[in-house]
């Protein structure tokens, strides 16, 4: 990559976040729960992927975030986003984008083992968090 890590925006680093966790919610969903339709997928995946989902899981994983680890996190937490969050309040939606600045940003850094622990681990924490209900 030509460019160097770090003049990449909290924003970049988010948008690239939040797609390569979608991805890995996709996946396990079809892993985990088998061949089924497309809009069970979809209803599923979203439990998983909202904002609120994703701020949980992001507070219940921050203690284990390695010094740079929460640095990306606060950086995309506080990033200026120019789009208000549509069914999310702020503060959610404002960690959400930290916890996806920080996926993103561990993806850039080819540290993508790392990127798919805490996924999986939100992915656990959250599923933990949905039985209880």
């Amino acid at each position: 990559m030509g460019e160097d890590l770090k003049n990449y925006s909290a924003l970049a680093c988010a948008y690239l976040g939040d797609a390569v966790y979608e991805r890995h919610v996709r996946e396990y969903i079809l892993k985990s729960r088998g061949n089924t339709q497309v809009e069970k997928y979809h209803k599923i995946a979203l439990r998983f992927v909202c904002a609120a989902a994703q701020a949980a899981a992001a507070e219940a994983l921050k203690d284990g975030f390695d010094e740079e680890e929460a640095e990306q996190f606060r950086r995309g937490r506080n990033a200026k986003a120019h789009a208000a969050p549509k069914n999310a309040k702020t503060a959610d939606y404002r960690k959400a984008t930290g916890f996806e600045t920080l996926i993103g940003w561990l993806w850039l850094q080819d540290r993508r083992e790392r990127a798919e622990e805490l996924m999986n681990r939100a992915i656990a924490y959250l599923e933990k968090q949905e039985a209880a209900v």
